[in-house]
């Protein structure tokens, strides 16, 4: 295939993400054009014609217009999405057994499968009558986990549990695995020998509104700190991250709160959120802490505690770390963070500590495309 085109949409529960890409035979790839448009979920359940309604309205009064200069040129249209449950472990094109299958982890994931789906819902009315061939394919954040092994990926539960899928499959998938080639990338461009690639032990920290670190191994994911759903884990933006179960009992068991309302209060009330009673965003805390503001102070230092915790978790799998890598919003571009893991992990040993910026769009195209050339 030459030179392809490829629409990526990044679809989150209070944003749509879209980017056009050129992607060359050689490798190389130019961003011709992306954006992002605001959106406002409705408290409504997958499926529920308020979500469809809502997403569709925000695409139709957004992406015709600027999309304009691309239609008819695409080669593909890609999507992420979120939750791809057991049944998806790498990408694939979408026809109706791929939607049905998305719709049937979406409860796992519902501030995210639910949108992709009304999404592509919409491409399919609006772009593809313009352009018969295209095809639209989906990648998915659990997918770079499928290769966990079930020490990592099984839950300490009942079997009858169990058996119903309940168990760890992670998520910032597509980051975590682009954070794996850049950094192969960029060793190998140094001259380090590619045998002592194969054998690196990497940390990769995706650090924005949502958290998570995985643990890689000859390119593998082999531990990851989310779960089940994107709430497990690290603390996060406004997601609480791991607390005990016991905890959550109480809340409903002694004191009468209702499964909707712990289920908000855990995903939009808690993390940074609530610990600082200010904002979820980490540039604010660290402007007010600096000034005084307990509650920043606060939040930073679980923030930093918990972090710390997980890399030291993710390094006695991987029985050592040779390189930790930093990306998303804060991981990226937070340098005093970037400062004090390097000082506060020296225990570790020699390793290198680098800032990758994310790049889920550029990911999911190349890995859509690589479908379609090895099929």
């Amino acid at each position: 295939m030459a030179d392809a085109r490829v629409l990526v949409l990044n679809a989150g529960s209070s944003t749509i993400k879209a980017a056009v890409l050129e992607l060359g035979t050689g490798g190389s790839c130019n961003r011709l054009w992306q954006d992002q448009h605001p959106w406002t979920m409705p408290d409504a359940s997958d499926g529920n014609p308020e979500l469809n309604a809502a997403v569709h309205q925000c695409l139709a009064s957004w992406l015709p217009a600027v999309l304009a200069p691309w239609r008819g040129s695409l080669t593909l249209v890609a999507h992420r999405v979120v939750h791809g449950g057991e049944g998806f472990s790498r990408a694939c094109r979408i026809d109706a057994e791929v939607r049905r299958g998305i719709a049937a982890v979406s409860a796992l994931a519902p501030l995210h499968n639910s949108v992709a789906l009304a999404v592509i819902d919409w491409l399919e009315t609006w772009l593809l009558p313009w352009q018969p061939d295209l095809s639209q394919w989906a990648c998915f954040d659990t997918a770079f986990h499928s290769t966990l092994p079930p020490e990592q990926h099984t839950y300490a539960l009942p079997a009858a549990w169990r058996q119903q899928g309940l168990r760890r499959y992670g998520f910032h998938g597509l980051n975590h695995q682009h954070v794996a080639e850049t950094v192969n990338q960029l060793l190998g461009e140094e001259g380090q020998d590619p045998s002592q690639l194969l054998g690196l032990r990497l940390i990769s920290a995706h650090l924005g509104a949502g958290c998570s670190l995985c643990a890689i191994s000859q390119g593998r994911s082999v531990a990851t700190t989310m779960g089940l759903t994107p709430l497990e884990g690290l603390v996060m933006g406004s997601r609480s991250g791991s607390v005990d179960p016991g905890l959550l009992l109480h809340l409903l068991q002694r004191q009468g709160l209702g499964p909707a309302e712990l289920d908000h209060a855990l995903n939009h009330q808690s993390g940074l959120l609530g610990l600082s009673e200010l904002s979820s965003d980490m540039r604010q805390l660290r402007q007010a802490g600096a000034a005084g503001h307990p509650g920043s102070q606060l939040a930073i230092a679980v923030f930093t505690a918990r972090l710390l915790e997980g890399i030291g978790a993710m390094a006695a799998v991987l029985r050592g770390v040779d390189v930790i890598a930093l990306s998303g919003g804060i991981g990226q571009n937070d340098e005093q963070l970037a400062h004090d893991l390097h000082q506060q992990l020296q225990w570790l040993g020699r390793f290198r500590l680098l800032q990758i910026p994310a790049d889920e769009e550029g990911q999911i195209a190349r890995q859509c495309l690589q479908q379609i050339h090895s099929s």
